[in-house]
């Protein structure tokens, strides 16, 4: 044991002590000491779980927020905003062929792309013959196949016949990529904000 281990033991001896001897001058029962020593360990555990996993359990909220409510996006006349999400990114809501869609908008992407499930519930015409591409990920090599969606609308925003990829292994997630960009007039980050302007 390290004498930093010595004195954090002292410690809790030093503090047990003095909590018991104030219980026993006050003339409480061993059962209520234990039910009042059980509930301060409980709040001083939960204060400790807030206080050391306060940035999870913020990105955690902010998923189920924009999951239940969809992301905080705002439209201006025919521009659409979005605001940065905690984990650095933007969501977006919006539709495929009518079906309600999350997104993740990302610049670095070159094409946007579907997970199947996804673009099945669309009802995206995929080239199941073709030859697949293969796309790097996070998560390594992954071989998707080519399809189209006929409608996306992002808020205010209204493309047709965009060239999509779909996977299996996008673990659930749609990128729109930079094809779905360029077809705007302008998009840009400002203040933890994209604006997207059609």
């Amino acid at each position: 044991m390290t004498v930093d281990q010595s004195a954090d033991v002292l410690w809790y001896l030093l503090a047990s002590t003095l909590v018991i001897s104030a219980l026993l001058a006050r003339r409480v029962s061993l059962r209520g000491a234990l039910g009042m020593a059980v509930g301060w360990i409980a709040i001083f555990g939960i204060i400790l779980v807030l206080f050391g996993y306060s940035r999870e359990i913020g990105g955690i909220a902010t998923d189920v927020k924009q999951r239940v409510i969809g992301p905080e996006q705002r439209t201006e006349g025919s521009t659409l905003h979005i605001m940065m999400s905690a984990d650095g990114h933007f969501w977006a809501q919006g539709e495929i062929n009518g079906r309600p869609a999350r997104f993740l908008i990302d610049s670095g992407a070159t094409v946007t792309a579907l997970s199947d499930d996804v673009a099945r519930s669309a009802g995206i015409n995929v080239d199941e013959t073709g030859p697949g591409v293969a796309m790097q990920t996070a998560n390594g090599t992954v071989i998707a196949r080519r399809g189209s969606i006929s409608g996306l609308t992002l808020g205010p925003i209204r493309t047709n016949d965009l060239p999509v990829i779909v996977s299996d292994r996008f673990n659930g997630v749609n990128v729109l990529g930079m094809n779905f960009l360029t077809r705007l007039k302008s998009w840009r980050v400002e203040n933890r904000e994209m604006v997207l302007e059609p």
